[in-house]
């Protein structure tokens, strides 16, 4: 089959960058800004720029500051709303307690950052980027790496379009374009297919704890005007999560009566019966929460996996040929829950490296003083004040892990130690699940169409779209395994940790079949996580397929 396709045609580039998110974007930018003449391009497989960005989020603007000063200054900037108070609660089942903010650590303070549309953060950059020079292509998906005889990467290739759903080309079969870059920079978001294969090629991951992950699911609504409080951040943590599953939540009011309501939760959760996306819409219930949404309206729902492993987790950057940047290589700073800054810093300082070495006459070499340039910078010393937040939360629970972390942030921030080191993970995510002989079944509330929904209608606001008569694009490698240890053992969980209700297990001639509705995937990746087998591959659909963001 493979040696009847056609070649693909080429195009060859300085540099080629893959994913339009703050992290690409900003490595295009710097590119150009050190030497207009380089030629770089940036794929993006959303069908625009932005479609598939989602984050919470309140930005630290210092990434920006650092790649465009004087922004400010500039009409038409996506940075509205200031925050201008901080609020943190601790829920209970009934009430809730307000933590006084004296007590949280000074990074805890939002005080000069912006509560943002980061996809529309991202299509700002991308005006930016067009500007200078830079060629940028939504709608195309970076399928495949593209190596040397020497094993260095030298490319990537855009996926085949118009293939049938048994693998086969179509009537309107397109084979997919090779663009050639003399270096490769990564920036596909967190679980990226590629970097996750260039991650096991060079074993990028030695020496390193396992990455951790959690799930963020989203909404967007519009407020009454009476309960809108522009710049108000809020974040809490407690119910309805027991003690022992880490996670939390927040409330983001922007401007023009918006507030996004999102819930974190930790993908190292043992209970297999548990589900993100209903214990989300329990939290919308609760009596410090529900108030807010009287008389509004949704607007918009989309989730996504988050890198938690931080600074002891993050992997070798470099590679023959190119590196990972923004949250492929996982750069999030968990208890402040930002990685925009970070991912902005890291396509810059790549850049820059990059730049250094064309001008040097290199290419497809590989350029090591990238990851000695992060543990040494801003990014570096970033994380490593909050290393062991996520460890401590994991291994003590919420409330004794909370306060620990807290008064290691303080010393770290104090006095530039750690009482504790620096903290191992130990197991992945997928295998902290238990088999559910472990754990009952937890009994969630009905939707009530009005504060709380189920899947179907929340991924119809996500705008998803995937073309049916397509191979799905999530690939388990082993069937039989799914049904004997993902529903057998553990009592199919893929029907709960999905939030876009992509798998479920039905009866059919008296035995459970695994079912999955590809065309519901909000690329979330959290499947490719959490499965307990690892069993689940996801890779990119036909490009510009998927959720379709507008001001997520």
């Amino acid at each position: 089959m493979a040696e009847e396709l056609p070649e693909r045609e080429s195009m060859e580039f300085d540099v080629v960058i893959v994913g339009a998110g703050p992290s690409g974007l900003a490595a295009a930018i710097r590119l150009k800004q050190l030497n207009e003449d380089l030629s770089v391009v940036v794929l993006e497989k959303g069908a625009e720029v932005g479609a598939h960005i989602l984050s919470g989020a309140v930005v630290d603007p210092s990434g920006v500051d650092a790649l465009l000063p004087g922004w400010r200054e500039e009409e038409g900037h996506p940075f509205r709303t200031e925050v201008t108070r901080d609020r943190f609660l601790l829920l209970g089942p009934a009430g809730a307690l307000t933590l006084p903010n004296f007590v949280m650590p000074p990074l805890m303070n939002n005080h000069g950052n912006y509560i943002v549309s980061l996809g529309n953060v991202c299509r700002w950059l991308a005006e930016k980027a067009e500007a200078l020079g830079v060629e940028i292509y939504p709608g195309f998906a970076a399928a495949e790496v593209l190596y040397d005889d020497a094993g260095a990467v030298i490319g990537v290739a855009t996926g085949d379009m118009g293939v049938e759903r048994d693998g086969t080309p179509g009537p309107n079969f397109t084979r997919g374009m090779a663009l050639l870059g003399k270096y490769v920079l990564i920036g596909e978001g967190v679980r990226g297919s590629l970097a996750k294969q260039l991650i096991a090629k060079f074993g990028l991951d030695e020496g390193r704890e396992p990455q951790k992950y959690g799930i963020g699911l989203k909404e967007l609504w519009e407020v009454a005007p009476e309960k809108s409080q522009p710049g108000l951040v809020q974040h809490s943590f407690g119910w309805p999560l027991d003690a022992k599953t880490g996670g939390g939540s927040f409330l983001y009011h922007l401007e023009d009566n918006q507030v996004a309501v999102g819930f974190v939760l930790h993908l190292n959760y043992k209970n297999p019966y548990l589900s993100p996306f209903e214990e989300f819409q329990r939290f919308k219930t609760h009596p410090a929460i529900a108030p807010t949404f009287d008389g509004a309206k949704r607007i918009s729902y989309g989730a996504r996996a988050i890198s938690e492993g931080g600074y002891q987790s993050v992997p070798k950057l470099s590679f023959p040929g190119g590196a990972l940047i923004g949250c492929s290589a996982g750069f999030v700073n968990v208890p402040r829950i930002k990685g925009s800054h970070n991912a902005v810093l890291s396509g810059m300082l790549a850049a820059e490296r990059v730049a250094e070495a064309l001008a040097a006459g290199r290419e497809h070499d590989e350029i090591v003083e990238i990851e000695a340039d992060w543990r040494n910078g801003a990014i570096g010393r970033d994380l490593r004040k909050v290393r062991n937040v996520k460890p401590l939360w994991s291994k003590l629970g919420t409330y004794a892990g909370i306060a620990l972390g807290g008064l290691d942030m303080w010393t770290n921030t104090l006095f530039g130690f750690s009482f504790f080191g620096t903290m191992k993970h130990g197991k992945s995510d997928a295998a902290s699940l238990e088999p559910a002989e472990k754990h009952q079944p937890i009994d969630y509330p009905k939707p009530d169409g009005v504060l709380t929904f189920d899947r179907l209608s929340s991924v119809f606001l996500s705008n998803t779209n995937h073309e049916e008569d397509q191979p799905v694009h999530l690939k388990v490698k082993d069937m039989a395994l799914q049904k004997s240890s993902e529903y057998e053992i553990y009592a199919g969980p893929s029907g709960r940790y999905c939030p876009a209700g992509v798998y479920e297990w039905v009866e059919e001639d008296g035995t459970e079949k695994f079912v999955i509705n590809a065309q519901n995937c909000v690329h979330c990746k959290t499947c490719d996580i959490k499965d307990p087998n690892q069993n689940i591959t996801w890779v990119p659909p036909q490009g510009g397929e998927g959720p379709v963001y507008p001001n997520m």
